[in-house]
């Protein structure tokens, strides 16, 4: 007896999950291992935030809210939208969920019909195809190369867009490679968008406090006004305040869209905890200097990993524009030989020999749709980092060329 509905057939479980239940399981055995992973920052959530969750449930703020959150938040959401991104939505434009990804989650049940395709240029964060077979639909996933920043171009996205496309997803910056569009190159998108009036835009715009080299974010919203009917600015506290386990994630879009969204929620969570909610409208309302703070600390690591790949022959590593990601290319090291005489094969050889042999967890680029690379996380320590480097370029040097 199977206790397994068939839609799971094609869904794989989180590859960064995974990728840090097996570092745990061998530090459980003894190793000293380096998880680099999952990506969330490794700083505390700022005081007054947690404060915040604390006073609210002494106040008694423990019961359901509206499905589609609080008033409050809700309006901090829309002014914090008028603040960093010059977009104007109303109350009935928002919605709150738990976590960004439950926002993304909620969009797709709620608009994806059987075969409907969804555009998701790779690399790719590792949930996107998952969810969108897990609820019936099928992922286009053009490759986007380091040759051109891992950006999706308008000749790419014109060749993938067909009469079953639904959905376009832009991440940036992005998980894993950074990436980061400009204002021009969001537009350039966004003409040949105007010409496929069915295809519904989820912009996602989660790590868009993470950006690096005076680079300035520019939401697609902002970019593409004239797309506004059919585009979802997803968002969320997580990566901006260190707040990850709060899951709190927000969006903004056209009121049918976020009604339809408000229904799946309302029948699945109800919606997100009350004094999670209080928390995260303290985080949009209270004192932002750990953003800046955050950043800062960010952008130090980028350089740091990025020197320090750049002295391990045979990986390279084009330097990340924001987000805490470095997506290392390791063609290199595909068909040599490890120190037990394995032949690397493929980049999920190279990350489980980084494991096995550098103590160092890592994330095979192959679950975000493009490789050879391996994805680390740089949100940790200049130290921890500096030792991950260290082991990363031992484990190579101890390569063999095949003969």
């Amino acid at each position: 007896m199977s206790y397994v509905a068939s839609r799971l057939a094609a869904v794989k479980p989180s590859a960064s999950m995974a990728a840090s239940q097996a570092a745990k399981a061998l530090r459980a055995t003894g190793v000293d291992v380096i998880d680099l992973g999952l990506g969330e920052p490794d700083f505390p959530t700022p005081p007054h935030v947690a404060e915040a969750a604390h006073a609210a449930a002494l106040r008694g703020e423990t019961l359901y809210t509206a499905a589609a959150g609080t008033p409050a938040l809700r309006a901090a959401v829309a002014d914090k939208f008028r603040r960093e991104n010059g977009l104007d939505y109303g109350l009935d434009d928002i919605v709150v969920a738990n976590g960004a990804k439950q926002i993304i989650f909620n969009a797709l049940m709620a608009t994806l019909n059987d075969g409907d395709e969804a555009i998701l240029p790779a690399p790719y964060f590792v949930s996107y195809p998952e969810m969108v077979k897990l609820l019936g639909g099928v992922p286009v996933t053009p490759v986007c190369d380091a040759e051109h920043g891992f950006r999706l171009t308008p000749e790419v996205l014109e060749a993938a867009i067909t009469p079953r496309t639904k959905w376009l997803f832009l991440n940036a910056p992005g998980n894993p490679s950074g990436a980061v569009y400009s204002a021009a190159e969001m537009r350039a998108l966004g003409a040949v968008l105007a010409k496929h009036r069915q295809v519904l835009i989820l912009s996602d715009e989660i790590y868009e406090h993470i950006i690096f080299d005076g680079r300035e974010f520019v939401s697609f919203g902002k970019a593409c006004p004239e797309l506004r009917d059919r585009t979802l600015i997803v968002n969320g506290v997580a990566k901006a305040y260190a707040m990850t386990g709060w899951r709190v994630g927000y969006a903004a879009g056209p009121t049918p869209l976020i009604k339809a969204m408000n229904t799946v929620q309302s029948q699945s969570c109800t919606s997100v905890a009350a004094p999670m909610q209080a928390a995260a409208l303290a985080a949009l309302t209270g004192p932002q200097d750990c953003i800046p703070m955050f950043k800062a600390a960010f952008e130090r690591r980028r350089d740091l990993v990025v020197a320090g790949i750049a002295r391990i022959p045979g990986l390279t590593l084009l330097p990340p524009e924001g987000a805490f990601y470095a997506y290392i290319g390791c063609a290199g090291l595909i068909g040599r030989r490890t120190p037990k005489g394995d032949i690397l094969t493929d980049d999920v050889a190279v990350a489980n020999y980084l494991l096995a042999e550098g103590h160092v967890s890592s994330v095979p680029g192959s679950a975000y749709g493009l490789s050879p690379f391996f994805r680390i996380s740089t949100a940790t320590s200049d130290a921890v980092l500096t030792e991950a480097i260290a082991r990363i370029g031992r484990a190579v040097a101890a390569l063999s060329e095949t003969r």
